[in-house]
């Protein structure tokens, strides 16, 4: 086995003829084979160390621990290393064993490789507990584990045994860089309800939310298809979500919360929940959590819808008109207080006057919202219900009981013509 010690080794056929003759003496070929692989095993493990501090013969390839500074690449590199590093001691023991009967041959290998690699463990997992020890950041963590999760799934397809030490050391740091990962998350996520922000006079999304979504893509960006399964992607994203997307909901709406007016509340939400849907809108994975941020959002904009009405029914005059009309019991509309002649046709007049320029009386906030669909919904929305309200206070003029007609008030304009000019 001393001849197997090098940093390669050539098996020559003599070698793999002996190995056939042995084979018919269980005890000298189990304790060959035992002897090879501990010489291989000292082998693999010296080579990765020069690997890591020498590099390769004259220095190139340049010394692994000069990328120490680089997580991903060193850890990358390293695991490189490894897989190939078992490829070759793989191919050096189908070699040795090519005459044995078939399957002794392939009992004997898979124990070889397993003891073989297991050398490597300890120098590479304390260096990988160093690199997530040093907190490279939530990206670079599940970038990582990422790594981890495809060069567990490479190297256990050298490897007919899972349970070896070296797909149990991967399996465990990609279990400890997964756990580092959503545990950064969980914590930034509490960090967003500590110092709760006021929003600004803009109703813009405040800063916390804009950070963690540019968090949230980097993250998502980095899932790299290539390397892991769709399934696992799926896992992650869902999980992901469900660690950032209720935090920072709450966070908005306790932001929104220091505004006193149900119209700034509304928009400053609708404009949070937008950024939201528009960072997700690009991944995959994503149609549940729209479709709910989505009903969400509907309500913030029916609440904007009913305050545009308002704000306009009011400005015209025609709010107080509709609600004693509708709380009226007499026919002659004409003699309740608040509905008489004078009062109800300066309203009309302010009404035709707002038909005009029917933007005269958009609400403020509603030009700060970020949709351009939504602005163009909550308009549209807002005037039909003042089309509404207007064709029932025309249809109770209209009528013969209430006096209108006699006082000689009359409304310039039909139901029908109002929507044409404002719809």
């Amino acid at each position: 086995s001393r001849s197997l010690s090098g940093d390669s080794a050539d098996i020559s056929s003599l070698l793999s003829q002996a190995m056939l003759a042995l084979e018919d003496r269980p005890v000298l070929f189990r304790y060959t084979m035992e002897e090879i692989s501990n010489a291989r095993r000292t082998a693999v493990v010296r080579c990765f160390i020069d690997a890591l501090t020498r590099g390769g013969p004259s220095g190139t390839p340049r010394p692994i621990e000069l990328h120490a500074h680089d997580p991903l690449r060193y850890v990358g590199d390293m695991l490189a290393w490894l897989h190939q590093a078992l490829a070759m001691e793989k191919e050096m023991l189908q070699a040795l064993l090519d005459k044995v009967n078939a399957k002794t041959g392939s009992g004997a290998m898979s124990l070889a490789l397993c003891h073989i690699a297991e050398g490597v463990c300890r120098p590479f997992k304390v260096r990988v507990e160093q690199v997530l020890a040093s907190q490279p950041g939530a990206v670079i963590v599940y970038q990582l584990s990422s790594l981890l999760y495809f060069y567990s799934k490479t190297i256990s397809g050298l490897l007919d045994t899972p349970s070896t030490a070296i797909l149990v050391t991967l399996t465990d740091l990609r279990q400890l860089s997964q756990k580092m990962f959503f545990n950064s998350l969980s914590i930034h996520a509490s960090k967003l309800l500590e110092k709760v922000e006021i929003p600004h006079a803009s109703l813009s999304p405040p800063g916390a939310l804009s950070q963690s979504l540019n968090l949230l893509k980097e993250v998502l960006l980095s899932q790299d298809v290539t390397v892991v399964p769709l399934e696992t992607r799926q896992e992650d994203f869902t999980r992901i979500l469900t660690c950032l997307m209720d935090p920072l909901l709450q966070m908005c709406s306790l932001s929104a919360s220091n505004l006193s007016k149900p119209a700034e509340m509304a928009t400053f939400l609708i404009n949070c929940i937008y950024q939201i849907q528009s960072t997700l809108a690009v991944f995959e994975f994503n149609d549940t959590r729209i479709e709910a941020l989505g009903g969400q959002c509907d309500a913030h904009v029916d609440t904007l819808i009913h305050e545009q009405a308002s704000h306009i029914l009011s400005c015209v005059s025609l709010a107080e008109i509709y609600n004693k009309i509708q709380a009226s019991t007499v026919a002659k509309l004409v003699d309740v207080h608040g509905l008489d002649p004078a009062t109800v046709q300066s309203a009309l007049r302010m009404f035709d006057a707002f038909l005009a320029t029917p933007d005269i009386h958009t609400l403020a906030e509603c030009k700060l919202l970020y949709s351009g669909k939504i602005r163009q919904t909550v308009s549209k929305q807002a005037s039909e219900v003042v089309c509404e309200v207007y064709s029932a206070i025309y249809t109770a003029m209209q009528s013969e009981t209430s006096g209108y007609a006699a006082a000689g008030v009359t409304a310039s304009r039909t139901p029908d013509q109002v929507k044409t000019l404002i719809l």
